[in-house]
């Protein structure tokens, strides 16, 4: 029988060194396989995979040409060019941590490494082509997304006690659970599983249930023992990131989700939630670093798109407006540059040129040339009152913030807000959360960043400290990870308690745990080392 399944079996190989073709070609063929496929590079697979339904794909990594093997299985996943029923070997030379882990996140059958003998390539694919051959009734079901009548056939062929895929049915059917939301049931059968045997897809699976289910201390418990372990760590700070926003705890959610994308960089979701998370905690420079990422990473893969260089370039903007070095402003607004003209190369033919508009008045913004970015936003039209892009509208709201059009700005979030409320599936909650805050900052303060820390310290140098105290905590709120803005606001909370007012304190511990985090300049430095000894004069704890 294993014979007859290997014979009719059809496998493309995906592979653009044509040495190495001739040689698979024939080791394979000497091996009993007949319906081989071949395809030098990711476009020519796909068009075969449109074609016709392989039995197996075996595919290299690196693929030289357009997209690179990650890309191009991803693509033939999200857009069902290939069903569960079809195995997907990886073979790769290159073998860095962030490479396999990012690899292993899209759950290939089997990833063999380079060099290999031509005897281990026949035992990896004979067993998956066993596998899908045996459970291909199932896979079919779970295909159809009909995961009810998957979990019985699966119940009916686990009464076989010597079914030598126990384990695999076993997770197929936890994975049916969890999309069918029956969380409890799914509980219950995780923990099952995991009497019989540790498998850490079962951990994994528990955990999951867990958190939809609301037992979120016992999630947290068991997600903080799998951090310890080199392989659950990577899925344990990508649940932790999760269950943290659903805590609303978005600064623990952020360094989860960061520590998450430097293990396995390539996966574009989440680092878009990062971005959001970044956003939300007003930590522009993450959120740029972000984005950059993710221009990176998307290049040539399903996720290219116009709006990839766009949020780049806002992303430059937002952290450009919150940064005091003016080095650094420059050197985003070059970059901001590049990704525009990018944007134009990739996609010669899109239409974007409203939202290129409303970049290039910021950039004015930014380097202080207000009449030209007024100019640039005042030639929109608008009659268009359409949202075709949140990210699109969100930018034209900031524009007409920093410009002076208040009332323009508050208007267009509110239409912003309604069309995510309406269209669920255009934001994220956490995305739509940001929103929220940024209308609420920009009506509770009219100034822009770069203006508002401008008339806070001229404010404190002429002596005004209530109004420059006013000015700095307003920019603290909304640059909290600037230390300039820190330094500046406590020294004037020191300065204004001298003379008789009430001390906040708990502002005043903000600006001195991110001090005392960051590395600051020697004249920052002697500063802070002041306002501490006065503290301590004063017997005021900064310190929590």
């Amino acid at each position: 029988m294993p014979a007859k399944i290997f014979s009719k079996a059809k496998i493309l190989i995906v592979e653009e060194q044509a040495l190495a073709q001739s040689y698979m070609k024939q080791s394979l063929e000497g091996l009993g396989f007949r319906q081989l496929r071949f395809a030098e590079h990711a476009i020519a697979a796909k068009e075969q995979c449109q074609i016709e339904q392989f039995d197996l794909i075996v595919c290299s990594f690196n693929l030289s040409k357009h997209q690179d093997g990650y890309q191009l299985y991803e693509e033939l996943k999200v857009k069902r060019l290939i069903k569960n029923s079809t195995g997907f070997i990886f073979i790769s030379a290159e073998t860095s941590g962030s490479l396999v882990h990012s690899v292993l996140e899209l759950q290939p059958d089997d990833f063999l490494v380079k060099p290999f003998t031509i005897y281990d390539l026949k035992n990896r694919i004979e067993k998956v082509l066993l596998r899908k051959h045996h459970l291909k009734n199932i896979y079919q079901l779970i295909d159809d997304e009909n995961d009810s009548k998957a979990i019985k056939s699966i119940d009916q062929l686990l009464q076989n006690k010597s079914n030598s895929y126990s384990a695999i049915l076993l997770r197929l059917k936890g994975d049916a659970l969890l999309r069918l939301n029956r969380n409890e049931q799914a509980k219950a059968f995780f923990k099952s599983v995991l009497d019989i045997q540790k498998f850490t897809w079962a951990k994994v699976g528990l955990v999951e249930a867990l958190i939809a289910n609301n037992e979120h201390t016992l999630a947290h418990r068991m997600l903080r023992t799998m951090l310890q372990r080199s392989e659950t760590r990577l899925i344990a700070l990508d649940l932790l990131g999760k269950l943290e926003i659903k805590l609303n705890k978005f600064d623990d959610a952020q360094l989860f989700f960061s520590q998450a994308v430097e293990i396995a960089p390539r996966n574009i979701e989440r680092q878009k939630t990062l971005s959001h998370v970044s956003l939300l905690n007003h930590d522009y420079e993450k959120n740029y670093l972000t984005q950059k990422d993710i221009a990176s990473y998307a290049k040539h893969s399903i996720h290219d798109n116009p709006d990839v260089y766009l949020n780049a370039a806002r992303a430059g903007i937002d952290f450009a407006l919150t940064t005091d070095q003016t080095d650094q402003v420059n050197r985003i607004s070059r970059q901001t540059n590049q990704y525009l003209s990018d944007l134009k190369k990739q996609f010669p033919n899109s239409n974007n040129q409203t939202q290129i508009d409303v970049l290039n008045a910021r950039l004015h913004y930014l380097k202080d040339e207000h009449q030209k970015a007024k100019a640039l936003i005042n030639q929109l039209d608008e009659s268009d009152t359409q949202i075709r892009s949140v990210d699109g509208a969100l930018d034209k709201a900031k524009a007409f913030h920093e410009l002076g059009f208040h009332h323009k700005a508050q208007m267009l979030f509110n239409q912003i807000i309604t069309h995510c409320e309406r269209h669920p599936s255009v934001s994220d909650p956490v995305y739509l959360r940001y929103i929220q805050q940024q209308q609420t900052e920009r009506r509770d303060i009219k100034l822009g960043p770069k203006e508002l820390n401008n008339h806070a310290v001229t404010q404190f140098n002429k002596g005004q400290l209530n109004t420059a105290l006013e000015a700095f905590t307003q920019a603290f709120r909304i640059m909290p990870k600037n230390a300039s803005i820190a330094l500046n606001l406590l020294q004037c909370l020191f300065d204004t308690n001298s003379q008789g007012q009430s001390f906040n304190l708990m502002l005043a511990r903000k600006c001195y745990t991110l001090l005392a985090s960051q590395s600051l300049e020697d004249e920052q430095a002697m500063r802070f080392d002041k306002i501490k000894a006065q503290a301590a004069k004063l017997n005021i704890k900064l310190s929590e």
